[in-house]
């Protein structure tokens, strides 16, 4: 069925089921006036929780969704009164072999074709605020920008920083790069331009006061900058939403009298296609009161598709923060617990796709592909800690999901992201196409109290991040004491920073008490491991292979043992073997194989093996050829002759990594093409 197209009710197909006072069904063509059972469905969710609400039995609910697209005019909302039992669940779910699908979006019509881009007037309730998504069929488009492809690159950066009030920046581009961009830029649209700064790990996305065309400069005003990490002439920019700028296939562009314009790619005809506005910001949001002890529980999605949720930049901007954590998510859920969504698909929207955020526990999200966010795919807890153990989130299961091409609007989001949460798993998930860091647990900045301790990542499949725009990141990283997490049997690989960073397994500020084992590693610009500063890590019976620049890095020198490095193989054919201050930093390593497959020696720091050993490292390690079975290929299988096996070194599947079961669902996650993360 053509997505946002009503078809007759008589043409629907319902999946035989028992008759049961607890069933109740919701169709395209039905009507809330009904009576909502298969032969007189109700047309909305809303209807149907709220039936289910005046229902007086004990009765287990099942809200049968069928085929077909249903408009929402506000967010699908649940509240304690829609729990159920774990006797009697309340499930709302797809009907067999229905594909529903819940828009929040509008359906743009009227387009004609004007030169190389066709054009349509945009209804008057979607011009306040002015759309910055659009969906064409089921691809996403991007808005108009300079340049289409790469970064410009700042000159210089001045700022004026009053005592009370914002501050200005003056941002300078070359001469070339103003000509192709500002230039071109009229008066009466300035207000709709947006900059967006690429810098170390964040974004700034502003809208620009003032032009200065004979300085080739704008002028954006806001938050002062961080010392740490301000906008500089290393930062990079890009410049989106304005007329002129509308010139490479798949870009759109919206005046402010309401003409949208689209220069479609090869194939695509706006007249006969969906041509999709997100309208809502949400679509589901669950709103249990953690802090009033009433929660939203047992209750089960699946099946069910939640697409097109719009994010407007507001006048003030985004000002940086890492993991884009300010920015909520499509799917909102607090106070929820026993809370299923599974075999659903969220995407298209403009910030992360799902988050549990408050007091949320024993909640599961499985089989579920999340796509196309201006943010991030899932996030797990908050950044403040919640001690009341009623408010706080633990035991999240994200098992068996997709997450891929996000960060479309905010560059520095995550595609998994845990807080202050305890007690989760992550695994055999499918991560994938961002622009910063795959995995990202803890948020606590040193050796404080943290609440992320005893997560568990385990054989996710993470790849094909960074793209070489922002900087500091790793397949996973860590933050803070997290005493007892585990990640486990993980593949990391094709990741590419800008200027620094671009890890695997990256231990950032104060991480403590994690085990990193039976992980591959590949394909990475600055390591497979970095430490940062933290206390007590394990890194022990990893791959890792094929680093550019450098393949261990360790940084902080700390009275206490930072990490242990054991019986792990790593393998390169290129830049240093270790890099940072390794002879202060105090570890302990032993058992580990090194070999370089380009033919060097290798050294440790500038010492051969022997030297090194006899300042107390790599006990009992050796350098030599692991035999893989075919590593330029990236088959890191161990042959039963490798020397590896005599260092107590326990080879370890990977075909198992990534998303599992249905053949048609391993068979998606592998049917995705990505750019290369680095020039070849």
């Amino acid at each position: 069925m053509t997505l946002l197209r009503f078809a007759p009710l008589g043409l629907l197909l319902f999946l035989a089921v028992p008759a049961s006072a607890a069933d109740w069904y919701i169709a395209p063509g039905g009507n809330d006036a009904a009576a909502g059972t298969q032969a007189a469905p109700f047309a909305t969710l809303a209807k149907a929780r709220d039936a289910i609400r005046s229902h007086a039995s004990a009765e287990a609910h099942t809200v049968w969704v069928a085929d077909g697209a249903y408009l929402l005019a506000e967010p699908f909302v649940l509240t304690p009164e829609d729990s159920g039992t774990q006797q009697h669940p309340i499930v709302y779910r797809a009907m067999q072999d229905a594909v529903p699908i819940f828009s929040g979006g509008s359906v743009i019509t009227g387009w004609k074709k004007n030169g190389k881009t066709w054009e349509a007037v945009l209804p008057a309730k979607l011009r306040s605020p002015m759309p910055e998504q659009l969906i064409a069929g089921h691809q996403p488009t991007t808005l108009a920008r300079e340049p289409d492809e790469g970064l410009f690159t700042l000159t210089s950066v001045t700022e004026e920083a009053p005592e009370k009030g914002p501050a200005r920046q003056t941002l300078r581009l070359t001469g070339e790069d103003y000509a192709a961009t500002l230039a071109n830029v009229t008066p009466e649209e300035l207000p709709q331009v947006q900059l967006l700064a690429y810098h170390k790990w964040d974004n700034t996305r502003r809208h620009i006061d003032q032009l200065l065309y004979e300085q080739h400069a704008m002028v954006t005003s806001g938050r002062k900058m961080k010392g740490h990490n301000p906008l500089n002439q290393q930062t990079q920019i890009r410049i989106e939403n304005y007329a002129a700028a509308l010139d490479t296939p798949g870009e759109w562009h919206a005046s402010a009298d309401g003409v949208i314009r689209y220069f479609p790619r090869p194939g695509e005809d706006p007249s006969q296609m969906q041509m999709i506005v997100p309208r809502l910001e949400k679509l589901l949001i669950v709103r249990g009161k953690p802090e009033a002890d009433e929660f939203v529980e047992h209750v089960e999605l699946r099946g069910l598709r939640f697409l097109h949720a719009r994010w407007t930049t507001p006048q003030s901007g985004f000002e940086p923060s890492q993991a884009a954590s300010p920015i909520e998510a499509a799917v909102l859920i607090d106070g929820a617990r026993h809370l299923a969504i599974a075999d659903c698909e969220i995407g298209h929207v403009g910030i992360y796709g799902l988050w549990f955020r408050r007091g949320c526990q024993h909640c599961t999200l499985e089989r579920t592909w999340i796509h196309d966010t201006g943010a991030g795919g899932v996030r797990i807890g908050e950044t403040a800690m919640r001690r009341d153990p009623k408010q706080q989130t633990d035991h999240i299961t994200i098992d068996n999901n997709i997450l891929n091409r996000g960060g479309r609007i905010f560059p520095c989001a995550v595609g998994l992201w845990i807080g202050h949460s305890p007690d989760n798993r992550v695994t055999h998930n499918e991560i994938a196409d961002y622009f910063y860091t795959g995995i990202s647990v803890g948020w606590r900045w040193g050796y404080g109290e943290s609440f992320a301790k005893r997560n568990t990542i385990a054989k996710n499949h993470v790849h094909h991040l960074g793209y070489g725009v922002l900087s500091d990141m790793g397949g996973i990283y860590t933050l803070g004491p997290s005493e007892g997490t585990v990640v486990r049997g993980n593949i990391f690989h094709d990741i590419h920073a800008y200027s620094y960073g671009g890890w695997g397994l990256y231990t950032d500020e104060g991480s403590s008490g994690i085990l990193f084992e039976d992980n591959l590693v590949y394909r990475t610009k600055t390591g497979g491991f970095h430490q940062h500063y933290g206390k007590d890590n394990i890194v022990r019976n990893n791959i890792l292979a094929f680093a550019l620049l450098y393949q261990l890095q360790a940084t902080r020198v700390e009275p206490h043992r930072s990490f242990s490095l054991e019986r792990n193989i790593v393998y390169y054919d290129q830049g240093e073997l270790l890099h940072g201050r390794w002879s202060q930093v105090k570890h302990d390593s032993s058992n580990n194989c090194y070999f370089d497959a380009s033919g060097r020696d290798v050294t440790f720091e500038g010492k051969s093996l022997q030297e090194w050993q006899a300042q107390g490292h790599e006990i009992g390690s050796i350098i030599a050829d692991p035999k893989f079975a075919d590593p330029e290929k990236f088959d890191f299988t161990i042959a039963a002759d490798s020397p590896v096996h005599k260092l107590g070194f326990r080879a370890f599947k990977t075909d198992d990594v990534g998303v599992y079961g249905d053949q048609k669902w391993i068979d998606k996650a592998k049917s995705f093409q990505y750019l290369p993360v680095r020039p070849e």
